[in-house]
């Protein structure tokens, strides 16, 4: 018998698909004793935690998609999109915006993905004994500035004190509802080989404008967070490429984490281009400098959208004409094979797959 030559095409071939099919294979199961930070990142740690505690204990048909909001019929057979979320942003006021905008920002940007109008908010303070009065009234107006620039309302509340020491300062939680209008259906159920994948405008800004506040790095560099409500961009969008399939708003786990889910939900593959993928110089340079991804980089102001191939020049004209959509791109496409994986083609011209993080590089940013 002749020794097999690995380096043969079939062979290779062969481990490929053999890693693969061990990839998809690999799902998240919760093994630890405490909560760590990674569980609060968006990633592995944070999908095992949620399937393991919260899913097996509320589980439902409204909850088990794990949407960004949950889409309610009421009898009168309207339908409402619900979320919610909590902000412990450190430090709470960076470039480009503050825990105020986030806490209406994030709320807003869940239920406008989700296909719903944004119409009401509630907004609960945890505040720490000694939090200056005046801080909290900028806060405060920056929720007011978001609130009318969303056009939305903060119609309840609540507000507690804990002890010096207990909340570093204070922690915000909003919950919104938004109204869907008729006929409208977002997921990923709708979405098919073939499909084109867009960015509403340039990835990583807000994670890093706030890694950079606080201080801890001998770094400076002009970065912004992005930090802003999508209702209309959405719109928009939709307007221009009415069959829109899907739409996600990277925060936590930036555009790598949310293709990720897009992946496991549909049993496709996702292609991404690294070279078509929007990145302002300043955030390249930076995230070199920290060995940090951007893809796995928090947004706060930018959606990911799967429209058909068909749709997807007049989707790109429609948000470039927007003034928070002029950096939108086509960044890859979605495909049956490798199914349930994310496949980077790098500006090397190979390829390697995306996967989800565990943790997060950069915690504590919404």
């Amino acid at each position: 018998m002749t020794q097999v030559d690995r380096a043969a095409p079939g062979h290779r071939e062969g481990a490929v698909l053999d890693r693969i099919e061990a990839f998809r294979r690999r799902r998240p199961r919760l093994d630890d004793d405490v909560i760590t930070s990674a569980h609060g990142a968006g990633g592995k740690a944070s999908a095992a935690l949620v399937d393991a505690v919260f899913l097996d204990a509320f589980g439902n048909d409204h909850l088990a998609p794990l949407p960004d909001a949950a889409t309610l019929t009421l009898p009168s057979g309207e339908r409402l999109a619900f979320s919610t979320d909590s902000f412990v942003v450190k430090p709470w006021r960076f470039p480009g915006g503050s825990i105020g905008h986030l806490a209406v920002h994030g709320t807003v940007n869940d239920l406008a993905v989700s296909g719903a109008r944004p119409a009401w908010l509630s907004a609960a303070f945890v505040l720490e004994e000694g939090f200056p009065v005046t801080e909290l009234r900028a806060v405060v107006a920056d929720m007011a500035e978001a609130a009318h620039a969303a056009e939305v309302a903060i119609v309840t509340g609540d507000t507690k004190v804990v002890d010096r020491g207990a909340a570093d300062g204070l922690y915000i939680a909003t919950a919104g509802i938004g109204v869907v209008p008729a006929g409208r259906s977002l997921g990923a159920p709708g979405v098919r080989p073939g499909d084109v994948v867009l960015v509403s405008g340039t990835i990583a800004d807000h994670g890093m404008a706030v890694m950079l506040a606080r201080g801890d790095l001998a770094l400076e560099a002009d970065i912004r967070s992005d930090t802003a409500p999508l209702g209309a961009l959405v719109e928009v969008l939709l307007s221009a490429a009415p069959s829109t399939r899907w739409l996600r708003d990277p925060t936590r786990g930036g555009l790598g984490t949310v293709c990720n889910e897009l992946a496991r939900d549909t049993d496709l593959a996702v292609v991404l281009d690294e070279s078509a993928i929007p990145v302002v110089p300043q955030v390249t340079g930076a995230c070199d400098l920290l060995g940090i991804d951007p893809l796995y980089v928090a947004n706060e102001g930018k959606f990911v959208a799967v429209v058909p191939p068909d749709e997807a020049e007049a989707a790109l004209a429609a948000m470039r004409a927007h003034p928070i959509g002029a950096a939108a791109a086509r960044v890859g496409e979605v495909m049956a094979d490798p199914a349930g994986i994310v496949v980077l083609r790098t500006g090397f011209g190979g390829t390697r797959i995306v996967d989800m993080l565990v943790g997060d590089p950069l915690p504590r940013i919404c």
